[in-house]
């Protein structure tokens, strides 16, 4: 556990090093103050969201919450791209497949890094809910299990996100699977729902991200989302230590 901290440790550190970080936290927080203030009309998703901050809307974060469920699809991957792919382009891969650590601990490790950096991004969304409790009455149970599901969301995307970074030595390459693998389990199965046989279709929709997190921003809690958000992310990290493994003897 020691040894996982550390390399935990080393990502971290290595945000705060790469302007690309900075230039991805910036667009996040750009995009929660433009729904924020402004809304978002989406067709494609059927998604159509007043300010949230305005005069008469009820005192919640929950639209926000709903949206940036598939705005975090596109963001986390550009997060996570550099995790495994940076260390074989630059060839540091060889230092550190031949230190005293096993995969899956060079795995958890940029897990945490890249996870505790994602909690960074979640904690500078508080101004938006201290605006909210400054001028409104919201309820403070909803708006945990809207933050809680959050975070479910996001541990589920970075383990997808660090996956696809251990695909290719192509950072951009990496973000593009991630991106499109999350695109799938968030928006494609919709469409997938609409062509399979009927007897077919829920067990589908069952694979869907968002069904799960919908029930914590409406601020229920739901075992059953709890379950499917850890077992999705133990199986892409633990896939993500198996490609890893195959590319040590290649």
């Amino acid at each position: 556990m020691r040894k996982v901290l550390i390399l935990a440790k080393r990502e971290l550190s290595a945000y705060f090093y790469s302007p690309m970080a900075y230039v991805i936290a910036a667009l996040f927080l750009l995009m929660v103050g433009v729904i924020f203030l402004w809304g978002v009309r989406v067709p494609f998703l059927k998604i159509e969201l007043e300010p949230v901050f305005r005069s008469g809307a009820e005192s919640t974060l929950r639209p926000l919450f709903d949206v940036l469920a598939y705005g975090l699809a596109v963001v986390v991957p550009l997060l996570t791209m550099r995790l495994v792919a940076e260390e074989f382009r630059s060839g540091t891969i060889e230092t550190l497949m031949t230190a005293p650590v096993t995969d899956a601990a060079v795995i958890l490790g940029k897990f945490l890094g890249a996870f505790v950096m994602y909690l960074f991004l979640l904690v500078a969304t508080g101004i938006f809910f201290t605006l909210v409790v400054v001028f409104g009455k919201p309820d403070w149970g909803v708006a945990g299990m809207g933050y809680l599901g959050m975070v479910l969301l996001g541990g589920a995307y970075i383990s997808v996100g660090l996956f696809a970074s251990t695909l290719t030595r192509h950072q951009l390459v990496a973000g593009l699977i991630g991106i499109a693998i999350l695109a799938f389990f968030t928006s494609g199965l919709y469409l997938v729902v609409l062509t399979v046989p009927a007897e077919y279709a829920q067990s589908v929709a069952k694979l869907n991200m968002i069904t799960y997190f919908a029930d914590f921003s409406r601020g229920v809690f739901d075992t059953r989302g709890l379950v499917f958000f850890l077992t999705v992310t133990a199986f892409f990290l633990f896939i993500s230590v198996k490609v890893l493994e195959s590319r040590r003897w290649r």
